[in-house]
């Protein structure tokens, strides 16, 4: 479950451009609203998934990958990465709004 949700906030994320260069920014504005639902959602667990401290009871396991089905350097650097992207995405779909 937690990979299919984190599968879906990457495709949001990725869809962003495409919303911004198709010039549907109803598009763009629902996929950055739940973007930051998820981001608000983070930042009240303190940087944590609620889902990673839910899948913690269940193992002793604690590598970056342990809940969720993605390669380690992936996992370890998923905000960074994904956080990136958002954020120029993001500037992409406002200089596709402002021309």
């Amino acid at each position: 479950m937690h990979t299919a949700i984190w599968a879906f906030f990457v495709g949001c994320i990725l869809a962003l451009p495409i919303a911004g260069l198709m010039h549907r920014f109803d598009w763009a504005g629902t996929l950055t609203v739940l973007i930051l639902v998820e981001c608000g959602v983070l930042a009240l667990n303190r940087g944590r998934c609620p889902l990673t401290n839910w899948a913690g009871r269940f193992t002793d396991e604690r590598g970056d990958n342990f809940d969720i089905f993605l390669p380690e350097w992936l996992a370890r650097h998923n905000k960074e990465i994904f956080g990136t992207l958002f954020v120029v995405n993001e500037f992409i779909v406002l200089s596709c709004w402002l021309a």
